[in-house]
């Protein structure tokens, strides 16, 4: 890896964090009989960010997922159950005072959690012998998450997903009312997704709708574009906006990220459906 791409700490003046962030705090909601309710402490123990695992199969691929701004974990309760019915196992990680998680929402506490969730998972996958292949997967701002983890922990993901993702940082933040005057931030001070990117070379889906006018299909383009893997699909959904995509896609939604992971994993090559196909023959 080149050396580290670094974010600086001028994300973090109240003015940006105030129009980067939009905790929704709740009191812990019933758990489905589907999930379980997982707790990550972070900062030394000092903080607990509320999680939840949906798992139909301990040997079913895994997606670590980073949800969007504005959402919190339980949003995913039924939406886990979908991911399952296709046999994927997802983890619904928080952000410090979204749900019922604790403490307040930072730029470097972001990306700092990002390191303590994924060494906490990797130990609960070993202590709960869950062995699927791992997949790091982020929806708008929760893309921001999934590429900083894919470019720093390679080694932990066979594979990254990016839902309504965006590449540069400032214009999105411009459309959503930042000065970027009022604290002289550039683009090479923000999350540098494009630069990690370029760097990422593990199989790469994005997924992005046609009419989004929140971060607009050309982010999407330029994320493709300047990805580093080798193995990349890209997929427009056609009449979706930035929230719709599951309400537009339907079970294809579920059954595009299936698809990918699979092939990716090496259960959707033509070898092996070859082989399926003389074993059924038999």
């Amino acid at each position: 890896m080149t050396k580290e791409i670094k974010t600086s700490s001028k994300l973090d003046a109240p003015e940006f964090l105030a129009t980067l962030f939009f905790p929704r705090s709740v009191p812990k909601p019933s758990l489905p009989s589907s999930c379980k309710e997982i707790e990550v402490l972070v900062e030394s123990g000092t903080i607990s960010l509320g999680c939840r695992l949906h798992c139909v199969d301990k040997e079913a691929p895994l997606i670590v997922y980073f949800h969007g701004n504005g959402e919190i974990v339980s949003d995913y309760d039924e939406i886990g159950r979908w991911y399952t019915d296709v046999g994927v196992n997802i983890f619904i990680t928080s952000y410090r005072g979204y749900g019922w998680s604790t403490g307040a929402p930072s730029v470097s506490a972001l990306l700092d959690d990002n390191m303590e969730i994924m060494h906490f998972i990797k130990i609960y996958c070993q202590e709960h012998d869950l062995s699927g292949p791992l997949f790091v997967m982020g929806r708008s701002l929760g893309s921001v998450s999934a590429i900083d983890c894919a470019y720093r922990l390679p080694e932990y993901f066979k594979g990254l997903i990016i839902e309504s993702g965006f590449a540069d940082t400032l214009p999105l933040a411009t459309r959503l009312g930042y000065n970027p005057s009022s604290t002289n931030l550039k683009e090479e001070d923000c999350f540098n997704n494009i630069k990690k990117i370029q760097n990422i070379s593990m199989p790469t889906l994005i997924l992005h709708g046609a009419s989004d006018n929140i971060i607009p299909l050309y982010e999407a383009e330029k994320l493709q574009a300047e990805s580093g893997a080798r193995s990349k699909q890209f997929q427009i959904i056609p009449g979706a906006d930035h929230n719709s995509l599951i309400l537009v896609a339907g079970h294809l939604y579920f059954q595009s990220i299936k698809n990918f992971v699979d092939t990716t994993i090496g259960k959707n090559t033509w070898r092996q459906r070859r082989k399926q196909f003389r074993q059924n023959k038999e």
